[in-house]
């Protein structure tokens, strides 16, 4: 009976002034809702960045020609020639821990259909490419390993470069000229849309790795090899595999460095999520600030509360109330501000989620911990900044209460 009294006494005060209470309750809305907000944008960044890398394949490892070094100035990593095809067939027979391996190379320059050209990059990869990049041919069919071994003239365009050639007509069957070579279209890929850097994955034309070696760049040194592991717990083993064999086959002694670069997805993914958890953090961080202000607002206007009500503290203490009753109801008061304001503070985060996903096309995702972390930190606001007036409420002396005018 006495927590019901109380709480109808809280809510008798908060009604005589209804402006001023959504006013002070307007701090912790904007707190609550810039915080859903935050936390919904950056974890919304960790999915999609976790998505464009998870695009590039999966269980990858990539690896690259090594670095030279001229007296004392050090090149970067492909600045040394040392992959070659045998490297790729030896990783293949020689590593179990390997699925899938797709030797690479590659080559530039204006590609001609037609009346109409289009300056793009063509990728040279094995049959086990779209394996390893877990892509789809939209439509046709992609090359084989007799044709990898024949180095065929044939090729798979990407969808933007599809629709740059063939804007009115089906580019399967279709004969294209890459640096003077006449290629077979035999297939289009299924569209994957721009990458984590922003750079379109459609805009590529992927041929057999023979073919670009041996009838366009003329280079006869890979530029990459990509491997795929058994399994995702399988990579540490794999990268361990090729780094043995590699070194073994380029006659590299224990005390030299690897004339490689193996990549592995796994830590691009471990490096990217941990960047976007900071960024996420810090959003939520500059976000609380205003719950900060508005918890402020809360014990700034109790605190007025109290100088006002101060007679009636002193008649209701004369009349038997103790202090803790009257701690109790202005912490009330308090809580009740802040967590109907929590409430609606929700209420505008999940609105503003959806408004940044539909006009700035940014992906948001909101989690039941998000919502809970926001509303318990309006609970904990209430309380922190409503003590200090009730209990200063609390020890006013009925006497001096009283005579207060």
């Amino acid at each position: 009976m006495k927590m019901a009294n109380t709480l109808r006494s809280a809510a008798r005060a908060l009604r005589r002034n209804k402006m001023r209470s959504f006013l002070t309750m307007l701090g912790i809305i904007i707190g609550v809702a810039a915080v859903i907000a935050m936390l919904a944008l950056g974890q919304g960044a960790e999915y999609s960045v976790k998505q464009q890398i998870s695009a590039l394949g999966t269980n990858v490892l990539i690896i690259f020609p090594g670095s030279q070094q001229q007296g004392t100035v050090r090149f970067g990593a492909g600045s040394v020639t040392t992959l070659t095809e045998d490297d790729a067939r030896a990783i293949t027979e020689e590593c179990p821990a390997v699925a899938y391996v797709s030797p690479g190379s590659r080559a530039g320059g204006q590609v001609v259909a037609g009346n109409l050209n289009w300056g793009t990059i063509v990728e040279g990869t094995g049959a086990d490419y779209l394996f390893i990049r877990q892509w789809a041919v939209e439509y046709g069919e992609f090359y084989t390993e007799p044709d990898v071994k024949a180095a065929a003239k044939v090729c798979v365009l990407g969808g933007t470069v599809a629709d740059a050639l063939f804007p009115d007509a089906t580019p399967v069957g279709q004969t294209i000229r890459i640096r003077n070579v006449p290629v077979k279209v035999i297939g289009v890929l299924a569209r994957k849309g721009q990458n984590a850097m922003g750079m379109d994955q459609d805009d590529v034309i992927l041929a057999p790795y023979t073919t670009v070696l041996r009838r366009m760049s003329h280079f006869p040194y890979l530029r990459q090899i990509l491997v795929s592991a058994v399994s995702t717990e399988a990579i540490p083993e794999a990268q361990r595999q090729v780094t043995e064999l590699l070194r073994q086959r380029h006659k590299i002694t224990p005390w030299a460095e690897d004339d490689f670069t193996i990549r592995n997805q796994a830590d691009i993914v471990a490096t990217a999520t941990e960047t976007t958890k900071i960024l996420t953090v810090l959003l939520a961080g500059i976000a609380s600030v205003s719950l900060f202000v508005g918890g402020i607002g809360i014990m700034n206007i109790m605190l007025v509360s109290v100088t006002e009500r101060t007679r009636e503290i002193g008649i209701r203490m004369a009349v038997g109330a103790r202090g803790t009753d009257i701690l109790a109801q202005f912490l009330v008061e308090a809580l009740a501000l802040s967590l109907i304001g929590g409430l609606l503070g929700i209420g505008l985060g999940l609105a503003g989620s959806s408004l940044i996903t539909n006009l700035a096309q940014w992906p948001t995702i909101i989690t039941p911990l998000s919502v809970a972390l926001s509303f318990g930190f309006a609970f904990v606001v209430g309380i922190f900044f409503g003590f200090y007036p009730a209990r200063k409420a609390a020890n006013l002396n009925p006497i001096e209460a009283l005579r207060y005018e």
